[in-house]
């Protein structure tokens, strides 16, 4: 699907309102993809220039195998609930200079856990076709009770009565974080994907190297 950016507020919301029914909430998804990627953004302290940046790495040894980044300005306006369309259009040049197709993205940011159930993780997963989850730092939305202290143990978040994720704790009495289905995913295989991507720390691999080269990428252009 072709991305087509929004001319204005209003239309960016017509846009959520019309492609989140074209979302694949069930999936199953790849439950044993060999390249995963992480995707993140970087933005100056003017908050007029960022850099996007796309890993891609070997599921099985975490090791990156590809990686682009694409530098330029936020492609719309900061509005609570439409920050995908700043990103989506430095995020699609990035993942357009790979070499190594991923089959499954991560994304830094949320999918159905979202005010209008059509987060980055949606929006990604929709355009590009590929199966596509979102890992929040902290919550968008939702209710929840903590999860047990235990790494693996989650409960899941609720909004307006429905489930839009998980809450699940990735280390020993470290802070959870925040799963939730973009397109083409289960959110049980979401939750055991991200289980997978975090062997030693709180943030999965893909978010921690995505996160790296965009820092990079944004001193570059900034030097």
């Amino acid at each position: 699907m072709r991305y087509e950016p929004p001319a204005d507020v209003a239309e960016a919301l017509r846009v959520q309102e019309e492609l989140r029914s074209r979302v694949d909430l069930v999936g199953p998804g790849p439950a044993a993809p060999a390249t995963v990627a992480g995707l993140d953004v970087a933005y100056a302290e003017s908050g007029d220039r960022l850099a996007a940046a796309v890993t891609v790495l070997d599921a099985a040894t975490l090791a990156v195998v590809d990686e682009a980044v694409s530098v330029g300005r936020p492609a719309f306006e900061y509005v609570p609930g439409l920050f995908a369309f700043r990103e989506l259009p430095a995020l699609l040049a990035a993942l357009d200079r790979l070499t190594v197709r991923p089959e499954l993205l991560v994304c830094d940011g949320h999918g159905l856990a979202h005010p209008r159930r059509f987060g980055l993780a949606c929006h990604l997963g929709l355009v590009t076709g590929v199966p596509a989850i979102g890992v929040g730092k902290t919550p968008l939305v939702g209710e929840w009770v903590e999860p047990g202290p235990e790494r693996g143990a989650w409960t899941p978040l609720c909004d307006g009565g429905e489930v839009v994720g998980r809450v699940l704790r990735t280390r020993d009495g470290v802070k959870p974080v925040f799963v939730s289905v973009g397109h083409r995913m289960s959110l049980a295989n979401a939750a055991d994907r991200v289980l997978a991507l975090t062997p030693r720390y709180r943030l999965p691999e893909t978010t921690r190297t995505a996160d790296r080269l965009c820092r990079r990428a944004l001193a570059a252009a900034l030097a």
